[in-house]
């Protein structure tokens, strides 16, 4: 009866070579979308489009006032949903960073606790 193999692991410098060669343990950031990327999708929603062509039969009609006033808070709230949207992804992404998963791994005959994001080929990990 032969003994199970033993494994010690990567050892430091081993996993360092690997990460420099193969890059951190994590999926790719989604490209954040542009200013007016972002203006163009708001302005093209239904209800802004509804609004918008309401706006601009007020001012066919010749009531310029009211068609002012109606193309004034869709501005309004455009700008709102922006900066709103904005604060969304800036505050996903501090609790994406914030929330990092650990891994417990062999490296160099020892247990070690490290951010996922360091995990590469051929560690043990331990479940």
């Amino acid at each position: 009866m032969t003994a199970p193999p033993t494994n010690a692991g990567l050892s430091t410098a081993e996993a360092t070579a690997r990460q420099s060669r193969d890059g951190f343990n994590e999926l790719p950031k989604s490209a954040q979308r542009g200013l007016l990327a972002a203006i163009f999708a708001l302005l093209f929603e239904p209800m802004s489009l509804l609004l918008l062509v309401c706006g601009a039969i007020y001012v066919a009609l010749g009531d310029r006032g009211e068609g002012a006033l109606l193309l004034g808070f869709v501005v309004l709230i455009l700008v709102l949903t922006l900066v709103q949207e904005r604060k969304t992804e800036s505050a996903l992404a501090a609790l994406r960073d914030l929330a990092s998963p650990r891994a417990l791994v062999l490296r160099d005959g020892e247990r070690r606790r490290i951010a996922g994001r360091d995990v590469v080929v051929g560690d043990v990990l331990i479940l």
